[in-house]
């Protein structure tokens, strides 16, 4: 079951009574529901199923259409087929151009993207609602008429095997997740399956296969059309019935899987040993029943009763109390017939798998043996239901909870039917359900170890799929139509967007508490959510030079302990109230936030004001959340594309605290003093400096009486923050980072650039725009597109309070590292050389406001934005600004920005990979590149060795 569709009132909770009676917030009964989905139903006559739900609040409107094809269904000797068949629809059609698709979506502000998974592939687009005829043309032409042929076709075989490399090969676990645990998990079913599939299976493809597959799966009684959002439904109707109504529907039957999973009787064990393992890890799952099963919403609750936030059992004794795993975690992953429980643990530094495998088991076996407590019962049923609000904040979020209960299901009030049996779920139910499908001798468990682990007369093993998983060739129609472009002149043209419509700017009301604490509070109340950020100053900015982390640490820690409550206790009664409550520091702050029911906000504010201006800085929890970060830091410095990124920003920023790792690093880490923690966050953490942003179900005479209930007593400390220091920018480097045997490398092309109130900002961040963010950016079409050279490639603009970085950043193979180097560098320099056409101008323009718009359609995302605002010192007038300011930027002043500030000159390098593969070339074009071993790299100092 996916959390994400259920939307019910599942009925009072309350939480836990604290051990501290003092710190217990007020009880609080839920009155809070969720009406059901309401959507329209209607079924072609060539079988397409169509749904539509109406929401007039919003601007936007996202069509989705989800094909009951996935990787289960990939023929023999094909895996990864109907993953690489996603990325051919994007392609050409008899009417649309290649990548037209994005032209359509991205062009005009909204966006497109698409999945596979085992038992579906889903396409979604989000536009702004005047333009819901063109894709609908859009949709009905690809599912109808898709091109397929050759140059495409190899061009995207190449993108996908990048994809394998960069999420498979070179991401630390990659293996375990995607390869290893689903061809464990699977003796005879096709889900053993990996979705991406393999290198020799994606070479084996050909492209009669592909057009055979197409005309097998992709036609209109085999998919699900959900439209949602603004649209006038009289209206709707009658574009589907022009542009999908006519699609044919095939004579022949739809090949469906029918192999049946036996059940697991004895217990399985593999132990596999891969290079990139910063630490051990082990990972367990049982069999589970079809998602539309009556014990689904049973089980549900029992994962998140295991792994739901910090009070959950795998946290509270694996990770918190025990200390055995850098984290541990469960998940649902049902599907169309057998799925799986699955519960894992990444091992802390110096732990076992034994010990992790023992821990897993023995919380399994708790939930076996005993009855969960009412308390856990009410949480979990809280936090389902608060999920499930947020997830319906959007008409995306409708539409992919609708249109999974359908594909899945097989019923579109799925979502809403498994709720309401969640809200009746027993705490005997749930032991039930535990000892059905969680025993010991039902489990299939991989201990996953670093390569050099292996015991020197040990053979390497891997994990393969069984020989007795049944799987069949494809059965392709008696003939199969070859389409091709339209001619010149011939291609029926999408037809043109109808009358924009206005959306509705979010108006934040600022007032001041007397101790000098802000409030600003933005009024929605369309849903009963409300998230509640409290923003201050300070920040890594402020870190000491041999500190890194230290504000980071100090900002981790707000949750582990005030004067009256202890991180267990916090962490209990803030998620029994269906919320969850996180702290986090940046450059130039801190914050602490909770998302929850409306009716909850006033417990939940309670805490966080607990929380913010109480910590106790107890030394165990420092010790623990010590040790958590060192280790969490060491899988950071494993990935060659987050390892690049923190290389870059010291080489770029050099000895300023801006370069320093915001995490810190293992050496920073452990000379950390509790007085370093408590100066930290007095540099942060007063009144003066703060600011309260309430989003949400909530009016501002309510947030104004709720803030000085629980801020008011707050007393500014009398520390001023230190303001940061200029930045003495470093002269640019090259450097590669050896990694020997990483699957893939991280490239990396920083420069200096401004801070966010420089006057040039949105003339850069266009440009930016324009160089790389999107599918349709510069350096995505050059590195992706007309290459295949990486999954994606793109760059960042970091516009902080005092400086600001641009880069750009991609994955490739290691062999052509340098190659991706060198278009990057093309692309930087080639920004301030031409002034920008106004097609391209409007476009890219069009990409920021559309990526702003989707931002403010939830509360996280509007308190975000302003928390950003605030940091950065930018009016939080500019919400309603952005815009105007976005669209008054001309062409000259991007090429103007573009000059100065993203000149490759001024750029350094990084490079992180199996530097014997590519460093040869690249010191070819960069004589003056530095080498330094993965073991070497310090990143405690602006040299980096």
């Amino acid at each position: 079951m996916r959390l994400l569709r259920s939307a019910l009132l599942l009925g009072a909770a309350c939480c836990p009574a604290a051990v501290v009676a003092q710190s217990a917030p007020p009880k609080s009964t839920s009155n809070v529901s969720v009406r059901p989905l309401a959507f329209t139903e209607r079924v072609l006559a060539n079988g397409l199923r169509v749904y539509a739900i109406r929401d007039t609040a919003t601007p936007n409107v996202s069509v989705q259409v989800w094909y009951d094809v996935g990787s289960k269904d990939d023929p023999k000797g094909r895996s990864g087929f109907a993953h690489m068949f996603e990325h051919l629809m994007f392609k050409s059609t008899r009417n649309l151009v290649s990548e037209q698709m994005d032209r359509l979506t991205e062009d005009v502000g909204g966006y497109n993207n698409a999945s596979t998974n085992d038992d579906y592939t889903n396409y979604y687009e989000v536009v702004p609602a005047n333009h819901l005829p063109r894709l609908l043309f859009a949709e009905a032409d690809r599912m109808a008429s898709l091109v397929v042929e050759p140059k495409s076709f190899a061009s995207e075989r190449d993108v996908v095997k990048e994809e394998l490399r960069q999420s498979t090969l070179a991401r630390p676990y990659g293996k375990l997740f995607s390869l290893y645990y689903p061809a464990l998990a699977y003796a005879r079913h096709p889900y053993a399956r990996g979705t991406i599939g393999s290198l020799e299976n994606l070479e084996a493809a050909g492209i009669d296969d592909v057009r055979a597959f197409h005309a097998t799966y992709y036609r209109p009684d085999n998919a699900v059309l959900v439209v949602s959002g603004n649209f006038e439904p009289a209206q709707l109707n009658r574009w589907i019935d022009t542009y999908f109504a006519p699609i044919k529907k095939p004579s022949g039957e739809i090949p469906r899987v029918t192999v049946a999973e036996p059940a697991r009787t004895q217990a399985v064990t593999r132990t596999v040993y891969e290079p990139n393992t910063p630490l051990p890890a082990v990972l367990i799952s049982y069999h589970i029943p079809a998602d539309r099963a009556a014990d689904i919403p049973a089980l549900s609750l029992l994962k998140a009763i295991l792994s739901e936030g910090e009070s959950s059992r795998l946290y509270e004794s694996v990770v918190y109390r025990d200390q055995l795993a850098q984290s541990a975690d469960a998940m649902i992953d049902s599907k169309q017939s057998t799925g799986n429980l699955v519960v894992y643990a990444i091992m802390a530094g110096g732990k076992s798998v034994d010990a992790g495998e023992a821990a897993l088991k023995r919380e399994i076996a708790r939930l076996r043996d005993a009855p969960v407590t009412p308390a856990e019962l009410a949480e979990a049923k809280n936090e389902i239901l608060t999920a499930s609000i947020i997830a319906r904040e959007t008409a995306e979020g409708k539409a992919s909870t609708l249109a999974s209960s359908v594909i899945v299901d097989g019923d579109p009030r799925a979502a809403d039917r498994q709720l309401a049996a969640i809200a009746q779920v027993t705490a005997a139910d749930i032991q039930r359900v535990a000892r059905t499908y969680l025993a010991d001798a039902q489990s299939a468990t991989i201990r996953y170890l670093p390569l050099d682990a292996k015991p020197a007369a040990t053979r390497v093993a891997t994990i393969d799929v069984a020989p007795t998983v049944r799987v069949e060739d494809l059965k392709a129609p008696a003939s199969v139509e070859i389409v091709t472009p339209a001619a010149e002149g011939q291609r029926i043209l999408p037809p043109a967007p109808g009358t924009p419509i206005s959306p509705t700017l979010p108006q934040p009301i600022t007032t001041q508490l007397a101790n000098g604490m802000r409030l600003i509070t933005v009024e929605r109340h369309d849903l009963p959510i409300v998230t509640a950020y409290l923003v201050t100053g300070g920040g890594a900015a402020t870190d000491p030079a041999n500190r890194a982390g230290v504000s980071s640490l100090a900002a981790e820690l707000l949750t582990k302990g005030t004067r009256t409550r202890t991180a267990t206790q916090i962490a209990r009664q803030i998620e029994g109230l269906g919320g969850s409550i996180g702290s986090d520091a940046g450059s130039d702050g801190a914050s602490v936030d909770v998302t929850v029911k409306a009716d909850q906000l006033a417990p939940a504010l309670s805490i966080l004001a607990d929380v913010a201006m109480h910590p106790a800085f107890a030394p165990d929890e420092i010790e623990r959340a010590r040790t958590q970060q060192v280790d969490t830091v060491s899988l950071a410095l494993k990935n060659p594309a987050q390892l690049a990124a923190l290389v870059a920003d010291r080489a770029v920023l050099g000895t300023s605290a801006y370069g320093a790792p915001i995490g810190g690093t293992p050496i920073s880490l452990k000379a950390i003093t509790r007085g370093d923690i408590t100066a930290a966050y007095a540099r942060s953490f007063s009144p003066d400096q703060a600011s309260l942003i309430m989003v949400g179900d909530v009016t501002a005479a309510q947030a104004k009486t709720l803030a000085d209930a629980q801020f008011g007593p707050w007393k500014k400390t009398g520390e001023a923050t230190t303001p940061a220091m200029a930045i003495d920018y470093p002269a640019p480097r090259v450097i590669v980072v050896d990694m020997p045997d990483a699957g893939q490398a991280g490239v990396v092309v920083a420069r200096p650039a401004i801070a966010r109130t420089d006057p040039r900002y949105y003339s850069l961040a266009v440009a930016n725009t324009i160089l790389g963010g999107g599918f349709s950016s510069r350096l995505n079409q050059e590195i992706r597109i007309k290459r295949g050279l990486a999954y994606g490639a793109g760059s960042t603009l970091d516009a902080g309070k005092t400086q600001g970085t641009v880069a750009a950043r991609t994955q490739t193979k290691n062999p052509t590292a340098t190659e991706v180097v060198s278009l990057i560098a093309a692309e930087l320099a080639g920004m301030g050389k031409a002034p920008v056409s106004p097609g391209e101008l409007e476009t890219r323009k069009a990409v920021l406001v559309g990526n702003f718009g989707r931002g403010i359609e939830t509360t996280s995302g509007v308190a975000g934005i302003l928390g950003s605002y605030v940091q950065n010192g930018v009016s939080v007038d500019e919400l309603q600004q952005f815009t105007a300011k976005v669209g008054a930027v001309d062409s000259a002043s991007v090429q103007t920005a573009a000059a100065a500030l993203l000149d490759p000159i001024k750029a350094s390098i990084v490079v992180v990979g199996d530097a014997k593969q590519f460093a040869p070339s690249l010191r070819q074009a960069y004589p003056q590149a530095e080498l330094i071993p993965e073991a070497a790299l310090k990143l405690d100092t602006a040299a980096l060795k």
